[in-house]
């Protein structure tokens, strides 16, 4: 009879085991997202810096499709049956896990409900309450590079078409039709919409052509899926790097003969005559009869406070690691640019030695492939990590850094400064632009 019921047996044997097998992986992965969930409560409430979801767990079901959606990884996790928010410094606002929702459990909002994020008041045509100044990008909230360019060519849209109420706003006396601020994602596609209507424009920028993507570690993955560009059409790719979408611009700004000019760090808008705005630079004066403020919320790089930061080995960005060869380099900071700058580094392997100092405990400001990039090059030795501590003082051939047991000194070359920037809500208010805080709202 064994003989029998032999292969049903081995059946029900397999099958068990494989359910062992299954629920001791979720078992063991549900553990490790709680362990981020509980490390991240830790640090108290944090405040996203984009849109970013919400998840109603009464309307959740518990499919996991926002999980598999989200093109960051781990923002969100599955515990206990339902989606939970894990890592919400994670977020970009990509969006794609409330559009993968089934049940619409998810809603995107900007800040929380008790800590507001404030950001200009913009219409639906990124217009503030001063007629003709347009805000679109990172500075209204959304990071996401697709996002980006979508609300620069909305907004040059409308500068081009003007609304049902008012005829569209056009140069007198010499000025232009629009001057855009800011030559990052946004910036550069309102640009291309306005050339693309034949309206007069300039683009200007503190920097170089391509904003901040410029300043980003080689090898960076900075955008997934295709780009709907003005002028040049969807640009189709699954992945593109730093290097890839630097060669995009460099080959826009070439193909379309784009008006540019760097170094030119706004420093106020004002009304002036005809209804013109006059926009003062560090150099120079522009009339335009509109402005499209594409700017990051960067602002100016945070500074360290500390004696010696005035040194010409303190960095504030990094561009090629080659720079930093057979040098001793101290990176400070925690988040995503100062964790992507200290593996960049290790990367490229010709450093005399790497470190990081981070003030807290862990790198939980970070996407989670960060997260797991650094720890793996800390386990190797490759970077030394140097948590809890702060910078004290630089001197030319050291730095010396301490933490709860005391002050200590490292043998260093070079330091690079990731804290962040200045928020740029105090110069939106010079200019004249509404701000309004948002507390959890769509």
């Amino acid at each position: 009879m064994l003989g029998v019921y032999w292969p049903a047996f081995v059946v029900t044997v397999l099958v068990a085991s494989v359910y062992v097998a299954w629920t001791w992986v979720e078992a063991r992965g549900e553990r490790v997202l709680q362990g981020e969930v509980d490390a991240i409560a830790a640090m108290g409430e944090l405040l996203p810096p984009t849109l970013h979801p919400v998840i109603d767990p009464s309307r959740c079901i518990g499919s996991g499709a926002c999980v598999r959606a989200c093109p960051e990884h781990q923002v969100i996790g599955l515990l206990q049956g339902r989606a939970s928010l894990i890592s919400p410094m994670s977020c970009i606002g990509h969006g794609a896990c409330a559009a993968a929702c089934p049940a619409q459990a998810i809603q995107l909002v900007f800040g929380t409900r008790s800590r507001g994020l404030e950001l200009p008041r913009i219409d639906r045509d990124f217009q503030t309450n001063q007629p003709g100044i347009y805000i679109a990008g990172e500075l209204g909230g959304m990071g996401l590079i697709r996002n980006a360019i979508v609300q620069g060519a909305q907004a040059a849209r409308h500068i081009v078409t003007g609304s049902s109420q008012l005829p569209p706003r056009r140069g007198k006396g010499g000025a232009l039709d629009a001057l855009v601020v800011g030559a990052g994602p946004a910036g550069i596609s309102a640009t291309l919409s306005l050339l693309e209507a034949g309206l007069s424009v300039l683009l200007v920028d503190q920097d170089t052509f391509g904003g901040t993507i410029m300043h980003y570690p080689r090898a960076k993955v900075v955008m997934t899926g295709d780009l709907p560009l003005p002028l040049v059409g969807t640009v189709k790719r699954k992945t593109m790097s730093r290097e890839g979408l630097v060669d995009l611009w460099s080959d826009i700004q070439r193909r379309f003969d784009v008006p540019f000019k760097s170094h030119q760090l706004v420093h106020g808008v004002e009304a002036a005559a005809d209804g013109m705005w006059r926009v003062r630079t560090e150099t120079d004066e522009f009339l335009a009869a509109n402005v499209v403020l594409a700017l990051g919320t960067r602002g100016s790089p945070r500074r360290l406070g500390v004696a010696g930061e005035e040194l010409g080995k303190v960095h504030y960005r990094l561009l090629e690691p080659q720079e930093f060869a057979r040098k001793h380099v101290l990176v400070v900071g925690g988040g995503n640019s100062a964790v992507e700058s200290a593996l960049s580094l290790y990367d490229f392997g010709g450093c005399a030695s790497v470190s990081i100092s981070y003030r807290r405990e862990q790198f939980l400001r970070c996407r989670s492939d960060n997260r797991r990039r650094i720890d793996a090059a800390i386990a190797t030795g490759g970077v030394r990590a140097l948590m809890s501590t702060n910078v004290v003082t630089i001197a030319p051939g050291s730095v010396k850094l301490q933490n709860g047991s005391g002050g200590y000194q490292l043998d260093n070359d070079a330091v690079i400064a990731q804290l962040g920037g200045t928020a740029p809500a105090e110069v939106l208010k010079s200019f004249g632009i509404e701000l309004v805080t948002k507390y959890g709202e769509r």
